[in-house]
């Protein structure tokens, strides 16, 4: 995984020399044990995350079509508790929503203190779709780039931590998934048309995306780039990522919890005296 976190790495990217196979040294024998440790972890921050209600978390999943944004979620978000995470799939806008600033639907989405926020797709797509398919003027999609900038950095100084993943298959790896779509009837319903059409813009896209990465690439929000031609790899990489992402605040909210459990011990102990 490349992790992008200033606009100097960023504006250095190209796509096309990024690997999208696990190294070698990476096994797939190993990797389900080490993904079962993982999950049991991250289900224990969360739990701390929830009861501290310091900080939330926002994941965002960007990727082309068939890069496992669904599978992602299915397998490493399935690792959390559902009672804190909300899962949001951004379409094409609303009447409503685009009768507001391509902001507003976004921010209604936002994860609360103490929650998860999955994006399958997100406010990128207004500098990405909207860019390669021409639906709106570059004037326009031009300037959102700092938009979003400012946007994630206001969540990140309301305690969000923001984690962009970008999972990167290669052209033949996309090509075989959308033809494994046809063949496999329980998944004949995610046929598209679309996706076939989009391919015939793929250097557009790539182009875009290594922008995107220029632009809004942070210390704050960072963007992780994740080899996706292989499920598993891809599911282990984003778990190692959230989960380490986590750690870094497991003692403050240990410590606020503890602090929590001292006053309600006090509180019940007063209120047993008097009853």
């Amino acid at each position: 995984m490349q992790i992008i976190s200033n606009a100097r790495q960023g504006a250095s990217v190209r796509l096309e020399r990024i690997p999208t196979t696990p190294p070698k040294k990476e096994l797939k024998s190993d990797a389900k044990e080490e993904f079962d440790t993982l999950s049991n972890e991250l289900f224990d921050l969360q739990d701390l995350l929830w009861g501290a209600r310091m900080n939330s978390v926002l994941i965002v999943l960007q990727g082309r079509d068939t890069a496992g944004k669904d599978g992602t979620i299915k397998h490493v978000v399935g690792s959390l508790n559902p009672r804190g995470v909300s899962v949001t799939s951004f379409a094409v806008p609303t009447t409503e929503e685009s009768e507001h600033d391509f902001l507003w639907r976004i921010h209604r989405h936002t994860p609360r203190q103490g929650e998860f926020a999955i994006f399958n797709r997100s406010h990128y797509e207004d500098v990405l779709a909207v860019r390669v398919h021409k639906l709106a003027p570059k004037s326009l999609w031009q300037k959102r780039f700092e938009h979003i900038k400012d946007f994630e950095e206001m969540l990140f100084e309301h305690g969000t931590l923001v984690l962009k993943f970008f999972l990167h298959i290669s052209q033949d790896e996309q090509e075989q998934r959308l033809l494994d779509r046809e063949k496999e009837p329980r998944k004949a319903w995610k046929i598209s048309a679309g996706d076939w059409e989009d391919r015939k813009h793929w250097a557009d896209y790539t182009q875009a995306y290594q922008d995107v990465f220029a632009r809004t690439s942070t210390p704050h929000a960072p963007w992780m780039l994740v080899p996706s031609d292989s499920k598993w790899y891809r599911n282990l990489i984003v778990a190692r990522a959230v989960t380490a992402a986590l750690r870094p605040y497991r003692e403050r909210w240990q410590e606020r919890l503890d602090e929590v459990g001292t006053k309600k011990k006090a509180d019940l102990k007063a209120w047993r005296k008097h009853h």
